[in-house]
Protein backbone atom coordinates (compact mmCIF):
# COMPACT_ATOMS: atom_id res chain seq x y z
CA UNK A 1 0.00 0.00 0.00
CA UNK A 2 2.78 1.99 0.62
CA UNK A 3 4.28 1.87 -2.72
CA UNK A 4 1.07 2.03 -4.11
CA UNK A 5 0.40 6.25 -2.08
CA UNK A 6 4.17 6.35 -3.05
CA UNK A 7 3.08 5.69 -6.74
CA UNK A 8 -0.02 7.79 -6.66
CA UNK A 9 2.68 10.84 -5.36
CA UNK A 10 4.62 10.38 -8.40
CA UNK A 11 2.16 10.52 -10.56
CA UNK A 12 0.80 13.38 -8.97
CA UNK A 13 4.13 15.37 -9.22
CA UNK A 14 4.71 14.01 -12.63
CA UNK A 15 1.39 15.08 -14.24
CA UNK A 16 1.92 18.59 -12.40
CA UNK A 17 5.64 18.92 -13.92
CA UNK A 18 3.92 18.04 -17.61
CA UNK A 19 0.87 20.45 -17.35
CA UNK A 20 3.06 23.28 -17.21
CA UNK A 21 5.33 22.40 -19.84
CA UNK A 22 2.37 21.08 -21.70
CA UNK A 23 0.98 24.93 -21.05
CA UNK A 24 3.99 26.71 -21.83
CA UNK A 25 4.89 25.14 -25.41
CA UNK A 26 1.27 25.82 -26.47
CA UNK A 27 1.28 28.98 -25.37
CA UNK A 28 4.96 29.98 -26.76
CA UNK A 29 3.77 28.23 -30.34
CA UNK A 30 0.53 30.27 -29.93
CA UNK A 31 2.37 33.60 -30.93
CA UNK A 32 5.27 32.70 -33.20
CA UNK A 33 2.77 30.69 -35.50
CA UNK A 34 0.86 33.41 -35.60
CA UNK A 35 3.23 35.58 -36.54
CA UNK A 36 4.45 32.65 -39.20
CA UNK A 37 0.72 33.34 -40.34
CA UNK A 38 0.40 37.13 -40.28
CA UNK A 39 3.86 37.53 -42.46
CA UNK A 40 2.91 36.34 -46.15
CA UNK A 41 6.21 34.55 -47.22
CA UNK A 42 7.89 35.12 -50.19
CA UNK A 43 5.34 32.93 -53.04
CA UNK A 44 2.41 34.35 -51.55
CA UNK A 45 3.64 37.84 -52.06
CA UNK A 46 4.43 36.51 -55.43
CA UNK A 47 0.91 35.06 -56.15
CA UNK A 48 -0.37 38.50 -54.83
CA UNK A 49 1.83 40.59 -57.17
CA UNK A 50 1.10 38.78 -60.40
CA UNK A 51 -2.83 38.99 -59.48
CA UNK A 52 -2.61 42.31 -59.13
CA UNK A 53 -0.67 42.64 -62.36
CA UNK A 54 -3.39 40.57 -64.26
CA UNK A 55 -6.19 42.69 -63.05
CA UNK A 56 -4.42 45.67 -63.73
CA UNK A 57 -3.55 44.71 -67.79
CA UNK A 58 -7.20 43.45 -67.60
CA UNK A 59 -8.71 46.03 -66.71
CA UNK A 60 -6.11 48.26 -69.86
CA UNK A 61 -7.07 46.02 -72.27
CA UNK A 62 -10.85 47.07 -71.37
CA UNK A 63 -10.22 50.43 -71.27
CA UNK A 64 -8.41 50.18 -74.81
CA UNK A 65 -11.24 47.93 -75.96
CA UNK A 66 -13.33 50.88 -75.19
CA UNK A 67 -11.26 53.09 -76.95
CA UNK A 68 -10.68 51.71 -80.01
CA UNK A 69 -14.66 50.95 -79.97
CA UNK A 70 -14.96 54.68 -79.47
CA UNK A 71 -12.15 55.69 -82.23
CA UNK A 72 -13.90 53.33 -85.21
CA UNK A 73 -17.64 55.25 -84.71
CA UNK A 74 -16.54 58.33 -84.70
CA UNK A 75 -14.37 57.34 -88.06
CA UNK A 76 -17.05 55.56 -89.08
CA UNK A 77 -19.67 58.37 -88.62
CA UNK A 78 -17.88 60.89 -90.60
CA UNK A 79 -17.73 58.48 -93.19
CA UNK A 80 -21.49 57.77 -93.08
CA UNK A 81 -21.68 61.66 -93.49
CA UNK A 82 -19.59 62.08 -96.69
CA UNK A 83 -21.25 59.05 -97.83
CA UNK A 84 -24.44 60.84 -97.31
CA UNK A 85 -23.39 63.93 -98.53
CA UNK A 86 -21.95 62.44 -101.96
CA UNK A 87 -25.69 60.56 -102.54
CA UNK A 88 -27.30 64.41 -102.45
CA UNK A 89 -25.14 65.65 -104.64
CA UNK A 90 -25.66 62.74 -106.91
CA UNK A 91 -29.04 62.48 -106.34
CA UNK A 92 -29.47 66.28 -107.69
CA UNK A 93 -27.49 65.60 -110.85
CA UNK A 94 -29.54 62.88 -111.19
CA UNK A 95 -32.92 64.89 -111.18
CA UNK A 96 -31.86 67.63 -112.82
CA UNK A 97 -30.54 65.29 -116.50
CA UNK A 98 -33.56 63.82 -115.84
CA UNK A 99 -35.72 66.61 -115.53
CA UNK A 100 -37.82 66.11 -112.40
CA UNK A 101 -40.37 67.91 -111.02
CA UNK A 102 -38.84 71.25 -108.97
CA UNK A 103 -42.34 71.55 -107.43
CA UNK A 104 -41.48 67.77 -105.77
CA UNK A 105 -40.81 68.04 -101.87
CA UNK A 106 -37.79 65.09 -103.08
CA UNK A 107 -37.02 67.31 -105.63
CA UNK A 108 -37.09 70.79 -104.08
CA UNK A 109 -35.14 68.88 -100.64
CA UNK A 110 -32.56 67.76 -102.47
CA UNK A 111 -31.79 70.91 -104.46
CA UNK A 112 -31.38 72.74 -101.16
CA UNK A 113 -29.07 71.00 -99.44
CA UNK A 114 -27.17 70.06 -102.96
CA UNK A 115 -26.48 74.00 -103.07
CA UNK A 116 -25.14 74.29 -99.83
CA UNK A 117 -23.09 70.95 -99.80
CA UNK A 118 -21.47 71.82 -103.12
CA UNK A 119 -19.37 74.85 -101.25
CA UNK A 120 -17.66 76.12 -104.14
CA UNK A 121 -17.81 73.44 -107.01
CA UNK A 122 -21.44 74.64 -108.22
CA UNK A 123 -19.57 76.99 -110.41
CA UNK A 124 -16.41 75.97 -111.02
CA UNK A 125 -16.73 75.04 -114.99
CA UNK A 126 -19.72 76.76 -116.84
CA UNK A 127 -20.14 75.31 -120.15
CA UNK A 128 -23.68 75.95 -122.00
CA UNK A 129 -24.95 73.18 -121.04
CA UNK A 130 -27.03 73.37 -117.82
CA UNK A 131 -26.92 69.43 -117.44
CA UNK A 132 -23.29 69.20 -118.67
CA UNK A 133 -22.58 71.84 -116.04
CA UNK A 134 -24.60 70.15 -113.04
CA UNK A 135 -22.94 66.77 -114.12
CA UNK A 136 -19.28 68.01 -113.65
CA UNK A 137 -19.82 70.41 -110.58
CA UNK A 138 -22.45 68.75 -108.42
CA UNK A 139 -19.93 65.33 -109.42
CA UNK A 140 -16.59 66.88 -108.10
CA UNK A 141 -18.41 68.38 -105.01
CA UNK A 142 -19.59 64.56 -104.30
CA UNK A 143 -15.84 63.18 -105.23
CA UNK A 144 -14.67 66.14 -103.00
CA UNK A 145 -16.95 64.71 -100.10
CA UNK A 146 -16.11 60.95 -100.27
CA UNK A 147 -12.24 61.96 -100.26
CA UNK A 148 -12.53 63.99 -97.40
CA UNK A 149 -14.94 61.60 -95.22
CA UNK A 150 -12.05 58.84 -96.46
CA UNK A 151 -9.02 61.17 -95.32
CA UNK A 152 -10.66 62.15 -91.71
CA UNK A 153 -11.80 58.63 -90.73
CA UNK A 154 -8.26 57.56 -91.49
CA UNK A 155 -6.88 60.76 -89.13
CA UNK A 156 -9.14 60.08 -86.72
CA UNK A 157 -8.19 56.51 -86.74
CA UNK A 158 -4.45 57.38 -86.63
CA UNK A 159 -4.96 59.86 -83.80
CA UNK A 160 -7.10 57.37 -81.68
CA UNK A 161 -4.99 54.49 -82.34
CA UNK A 162 -7.41 52.16 -83.22
CA UNK A 163 -6.39 49.63 -85.32
CA UNK A 164 -9.25 49.02 -87.01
Amino acid sequence: MAEHAERTDNDKARSDDEAPTQAMPAAASSPSSQSAQSAPTFAERRAADEESERRAAAERMRWRRAKDRTVGLLASVVRWIGLVFAAILVLHVIFVIGDANPDNGIVSFVTSWSDSLSLGFNDLFTPDDEKLRVLINYGIAAIFWLIVSAVLAKIIRRVGGSSL
